[in-house]
């Protein structure tokens, strides 16, 4: 029986991340969709095919996390790729409010801290404590991967420059949670850098999806791309990077 490499992505039961299980497929490989409501995974799961399994993951939830882990394990032994894909930010709480009036609403002068913890609590702590759950499994996958979804508008040294078109939407809540993430990455790629573990950010850029109200521009097939790109690195691949479409370096 062909060798069949197996990844989980968080967050795939719509947009990009279910765009990235899709194209995973399609390279050969079992995919398991994270949904944190499982009815929506499974939906999901059945639209791609056979080779897609639907897992309730909420990476705001210790015991979903590590039920998810024990179900990879005994159901496939192994884990090749985890791309960290589940993100909030808060838009949603906010029908009708362009990003331009929600960055000002979250401003560090006026920003809700409860609404700011919320936010990290998906896209920081939960992005760790996944990585810590799957840790085990990848960790007995030679050549395993981990790609952590970010954004462009994390990038501490693109924000502080005055050119840059999206400065002023950088904020203490989404903006500074994937600043946090990249940090993440960067830890992460340095601690499995001696297991052959390859760790690397990428930003799909201003796709049109329900994190922004469907206000992107960038069609979910190319959000998805650069992270199936970088999933599919070979051992000769960069850990520690921060990419967006095609191998574009993003400056922390």
């Amino acid at each position: 029986m062909p060798y069949k490499p197996v990844a989980l992505v968080t967050g795939a039961n719509q947009g990009i991340g279910l765009q990235i299980a899709k194209d995973l497929v399609s390279h050969g490989f079992t995919v398991v969709v994270g949904s944190r409501n499982f009815e929506k995974g499974q939906a999901a799961a059945k639209s791609i095919g056979a080779d897609a399994h639907a897992v309730q993951l909420d990476v705001t939830n210790h015991e979903s996390i590590a039920a998810a882990a024990l179900r990879i394990r005994k159901e496939f032994g192994r884990l090749d790729v985890l791309i960290q894909n589940a993100a909030v930010s808060n838009m949603d709480n906010r029908p009708g409010q362009s990003v331009e009036e929600y960055s000002k609403a979250t401003r560090p002068s006026v920003v809700s801290l409860d609404e700011m913890r919320a936010v990290w609590d998906t896209n920081v702590f939960g992005v760790l404590s996944v990585y810590q759950a799957m840790l085990p499994l990848l960790r007995a996958t030679p050549g395993a991967r981990i790609v952590n979804v970010s954004s462009g508008v994390g990038s501490l040294t693109a924000s502080s420059d005055p050119a840059y078109p999206y400065r002023a939407i950088f904020g203490p809540v989404y903006p500074a949670s994937k600043t946090a993430l990249n940090a993440l990455t960067v830890a992460m790629a340095l601690e499995l850098e001696p297991d052959g573990i390859k760790v690397n950010a990428v930003s799909p850029g201003y796709t049109k999806t329900n994190l922004n109200g469907y206000s992107g521009t960038e069609t979910l097939e190319e959000g998805a791309r650069e992270a199936v790109r970088v999933a599919l690195l070979g051992s000769d691949g960069p850990t520690g990077k921060f990419t967006r479409w095609e191998n574009e370096t993003i400056p922390w």
